[in-house]
């Protein structure tokens, strides 16, 4: 005699069986979309962008507000609107928050003058624009008591260097023009412009970059 238990069994094997020969007929037919895992890829790395981005921008707020050395972990958790666990998968602490956004900070700027520098037009025109726009970022850009810790750890001779570059070919085309003086290599006269216009970091009065510029451009016109 066959038990009930035996053949509800039997019927939950046969089941699963057929369910297995399913699965693997549709894995055979239907090959692996490789595009899956790629757009998920992207997806989670733009959400993970766009909370550090978050991150970046409430911590600027907050010390703009209190004051950069009063910053906490969990001050900026709660403006971003994350736990502080979250947090900590991508800050370490509140010094590599603004060392991060002051790196956000260069490059944008950066990512500026490269467009100003590529628009159409003379380019003694351009260079100033670019001068103008390097002058106003570095007096924007005057931090107080944030300065020891961003300057400690910033590695800036990379965007120092694109910015240079950036400045010699914009001086040696002005230079063909005869807007600019030949009798020094547009890398020297780069160098000149970064190191001269450095001094608005700590310049308050108004309009005082845009009068470093115009002595700056004075120098390059010999």
């Amino acid at each position: 005699m066959t038990r009930p238990w035996v053949c509800g069994a039997r019927s939950m094997a046969a089941s699963f069986a057929i369910h297995s020969v399913a699965v693997k007929t549709l894995r055979r037919n239907k090959p692996y979309d490789e595009t899956v895992p790629k757009l998920c890829c992207e997806r989670i790395g733009a959400h993970r962008e766009q909370v550090r981005d978050a991150i970046l921008d409430a911590s600027a707020s907050l010390a703009e507000t209190h004051g950069p050395l009063s910053l906490t972990m969990s001050q900026i958790a709660e403006e971003t609107g994350i736990g502080r666990a979250t947090l900590y998968k991508y800050f370490a602490d509140v010094e590599s928050i603004l060392r991060a956004w002051h790196e956000r900070h260069v490059r944008d700027h950066l990512d500026r003058m490269k467009q100003i520098a590529d628009r159409p037009g003379e380019a003694i025109t351009r260079l100033e624009d670019v001068l103008t726009e390097y002058a106003g970022s570095l007096h924007r850009s005057h931090h107080g008591d944030l300065g020891p810790i961003l300057h400690r750890h910033a590695d800036m001779a990379g965007p120092q260097r694109q910015l240079t570059e950036l400045l010699e070919r914009l001086i040696a085309e002005a230079a063909r023009d005869g807007r600019v003086r030949s009798d020094v290599p547009a890398r020297e006269l780069a160098a000149y412009c970064v190191h001269a216009l450095a001094a608005s970091r700590h310049l308050r009065a108004s309009g005082a970059g845009r009068r470093l510029v115009a002595v700056t451009l004075d120098g390059l016109s010999g």
